[in-house]
């Protein structure tokens, strides 16, 4: 059974178990890591990530009532409402009310629900354990309600949510990697036109590790909708619509020097992207590992959303000659590094890592050794 499969049948037993019954509609949806292209999809740029084999399932069933109960895997209790709210009511439940809300904004959802939500996605990883449960969550609905969507309609419903609801402003890549990835295939995403092209992954002699840190400080939520401010900031002050418009000779005209270095790393980040993308084609690998670990030290120096754990792992992995790149992924102040390797040398350099990691801090790592899986609505054209 596929590792989707598996989260399916989990996900079915769990609502049995909660409400004595079987549900109408499961949804399955990956996390993802980004190969490169952080902090560029809010300001309408390119990224490039790929759904991982790692899940959120829903399982759902529609009420006769307004009621709505949700039960998860991670949380001992459920949490249960008389109604879809109309504000975040600040549970762990928002992400999943968020999207129910918006679809019973846009008329599809006019009676409540019992679901499940059964996960593998570490949260707080920087592997969107949020974006995937958003869309696990609009697409088990609309299946419920025998309501068909395009991928891109549901992305941006799910994005509308993470905005709008839980407050957090983030772009639309998660979303977009959850429903329309492939296996065995990268997206090369335009996050201004919203179109997505395929980009063959690497032989498998090469292997995405991710080392998670298992930390997640308190500035990640904060700073991210302040970096956001401040780009716009940056583009407003440079006469653009988006920093998506501009070239690094445009910068030298930012007096302010916070500005400027956010705006100079997506600006560049931007161009390692397309970078990155020609790399993949052309199974660069060498080329392709120097752009990850370039990614780094811009999300470090430039955008400061790194953190000495990050910066420790990106340091020994640098140090091995098996590891071609490695750099920080997601929103930053923790999660994941993502390392590209040989794939003879991974246990190797697990080991290594976990050792020079021990001698720091406390907290061991997680390693996820992953590959590259279908989204929920993967296009085949």
């Amino acid at each position: 059974m596929s590792e989707a499969g598996q989260v399916e049948a989990r996900s079915l037993a769990a609502f049995r178990q909660a409400f004595a019954g079987d549900p109408v509609s499961v949804a399955v949806a990956p996390g993802r890591m980004n190969i490169v292209g952080e902090h560029t999809d809010y300001n309408q740029g390119f990224a490039l990530p790929a759904a991982i084999d790692r899940h959120v399932g829903v399982a759902l069933r529609l009420r006769e009532d307004g009621k709505v109960e949700i039960h998860s895997d991670r949380y001992p209790d459920p949490v249960a409402l008389d109604g879809l709210p109309e504000h975040r009511p600040g549970t762990w439940a928002d992400y999943a009310l968020g999207v129910a809300s918006q679809l019973a904004a846009h008329g599809p959802i006019q009676r409540g629900f019992d679901a499940t939500i059964v996960s593998e996605i570490p949260v707080g990883s920087g592997l969107s354990s949020s974006g995937a449960l958003e869309v696990a969550v609009a697409v088990a609905l609309l299946r419920a309600f025998g309501i068909e969507l395009p991928p891109l309609e549901v992305a941006q419903l799910c994005q509308r949510a993470e905005n709008q609801f839980v407050g957090a402003r983030t772009g639309i890549m998660d979303q977009f990697t959850a429903l329309s990835a492939r296996a065995g295939y990268a997206l090369l995403l335009d996050c201004r036109s919203l179109t997505a092209s395929q980009v063959s992954m690497l032989p498998p002699r090469f292997t995405w590790l991710l080392a998670d840190t298992r930390v997640h400080h308190q500035l990640a939520s904060s700073s991210y909708n302040e970096r956001r401010a401040q780009c716009d900031a940056a583009a407003k002050a440079l006469g653009a619509s988006s920093l998506r418009d501009l070239t690094e000779p445009d910068l030298d005209r930012l007096a302010d020097p916070i500005l400027l270095r956010r705006a100079r790393h997506v600006v560049t980040e931007d161009a390692r992207v397309l970078e990155a993308a020609e790399a993949l084609r052309k199974w660069d690998e060498r080329r392709l590992g120097a752009i990850l670990f370039a990614s780094h030290s811009s999300l470090r120096d430039d955008f400061e959303v790194s953190c000495a754990e990050l910066d420790r792992l990106v340091d020994v992995a640098a140090s091995k000659p098996s590891v071609l790149g490695a750099r920080m992924m997601g929103g930053g102040f923790g999660g994941c590094v993502l390392v590209l390797l040989e794939s003879d040398r991974v246990t190797e350099v697990e080991h290594d890592l976990a050792q020079a990691y021990a001698k720091t801090f406390p907290q061991p790592l997680a390693f996820y050794r992953v590959r590259s899986v279908d989204g929920v609505m993967p296009s085949r054209g």
